[in-house]
């Protein structure tokens, strides 16, 4: 079992920054790939930024050039700097865990998610 536990989201006007942070516990966390999804009302979860175990990082389109996903595996954290926010970046956002388990199983687990709100 993997715990995550996200913080730092919050109401900020666009062109602001926010840092969300993703708490990891109950697992090997270096091994793990990390990610941050949002989902807005009435649309799907969709990737915002991923980073694997190795450190190679993902952005969607709509984020490339604002957002930057980072990890600390002394801290078994992970985080999302973002800046330059829009009002489209408004979403609930939720940080995900693909564990790799030595049966060839992966899982992945999802934290409670964290509002980000941006106004105009």
């Amino acid at each position: 079992q993997v715990q995550l536990v996200e913080s730092g989201g919050g109401l900020v006007q666009a062109g602001g920054s926010l840092r969300l942070s993703c708490a990891a516990s109950g697992s090997s966390f270096s091994n793990n790939d990390m990610a941050w999804y949002r989902q807005a009302p009435g649309k799907q979860r969709e990737l915002v930024a991923s980073i694997s175990s190795g450190g190679s990082t993902n952005y969607a389109d709509s984020v490339k050039g604002r957002f930057t996903i980072s990890r600390d595996n002394a801290k078994n954290t992970v985080c999302l700097q973002m800046n330059s926010l829009k009002p489209e970046d408004t979403a609930v956002y939720y940080c995900n865990a693909k564990v790799f388990y030595r049966s060839g199983t992966t899982v992945n687990y999802w934290g409670q998610g964290t509002q980000v709100t941006v106004s105009s």
